[in-house]
């Protein structure tokens, strides 16, 4: 296992543990979530070594790395998949209404390819192989690192750079950050989806909440903390927006885990109250950062 000694926001050495979560997707282990005293973002500590990780990733239960439709979880996420992309492709229109795109962590490529054919000049990265190989198959570029995506671009900046569910997964989060900050345009903008820890939701679940996702999960976000983690390499946050649909799916999954099996009307009504206390609150399941360099 491998020890966080500094917060990766504010570098302090001072956390307490925030909870203890079950992997319920491969290993069937806990895992410890930690809060920063310094800043008050929570991670998971300690985690797996990088090379390890993989290894938390093997089951056709992760969605996002295949297009299985067995089962009924995955079949509504499709669904609501194909909904939100067109969702995704008009808030990056909102900001640029055509140009160059890098979505980091791109899974299959289903956003990439809604991109390429509305005329966007599209480039992916995603290091999973299954999920890299389904994304070239439909003609799209994408490679497996950072290092290749210079490479083949020649080092050029990008419009937009995307990350939908992926900066709580990635393990070089020091490396990556700069990365963004080197490779956005100055008038670009970068867009982050993640959990909200903060929001109802999660606080009714508590440990059985599906999107703490231990170990996949490395970083558990609220806007305080996202805005402190970005704000370093130059980023300032200039709208959120929220994921309505996540409350219902990630409520879902949350029931299975406390019980066993689907509580469907649970998991729509502790979804739908999620939503309706958000409102006010603006703490979503999921929320979209669109960061911009100050």
């Amino acid at each position: 296992m491998k020890e966080i000694v500094n917060c990766p926001a504010c570098k302090n050495t001072n956390f307490k543990t925030h909870l203890v979560c079950k992997d319920y997707t491969v290993s069937q282990s806990n895992f410890t979530l930690v809060k920063c005293q310094g800043c008050d973002f929570v991670f998971t500590n300690p985690r797996p070594e990088d090379q390890k990780l993989g290894d938390y990733y093997k089951s056709e239960d992760y969605i996002s790395h295949s297009n299985t439709s067995k089962g009924v979880i995955s079949k509504l996420y499709k669904v609501v998949r194909n909904y939100t992309l067109k969702g995704k492709l008009k808030l990056i229109q909102k900001h640029v209404s055509r140009g160059t795109i890098l979505d980091y962590g791109c899974g299959t490529g289903m956003f990439l390819k809604v991109c390429q054919d509305a005329g966007w000049k599209a480039f992916g990265m995603e290091p999973d192989e299954g999920a890299r190989k389904i994304a070239l198959e439909m003609g799209l570029n994408v490679f497996s690192d950072k290092d290749r995506v210079k490479t083949y671009t020649n080092n050029q900046t990008f419009d937009i750079i995307t990350l939908w569910h992926v900066l709580e997964h990635v393990t070089d989060l020091e490396q990556t950050l700069t990365f963004f900050k080197e490779s956005l345009n100055d008038s670009g903008a970068l867009i982050i989806a993640v959990p909200n820890h903060t929001s109802y939701d999660a606080q009714h679940f508590k440990e059985c909440w599906a999107a703490y996702d231990v170990p996949r999960h490395l970083y558990h976000f609220e806007e305080k903390t996202i805005k402190e983690l970005l704000k370093p390499y130059g980023f300032s946050l200039k709208e959120t927006h929220p994921m309505k649909f996540d409350s219902f799916y990630v409520s879902m999954l949350s029931t299975k885990y406390q019980s066993g099996s689907i509580n469907y009307v649970k998991a729509f009504l502790t979804g739908l109250k999620s939503n309706l206390k958000a409102k006010q609150a603006k703490d979503y399941s999921s929320v979209i950062y669109v960061f911009k360099k100050a």
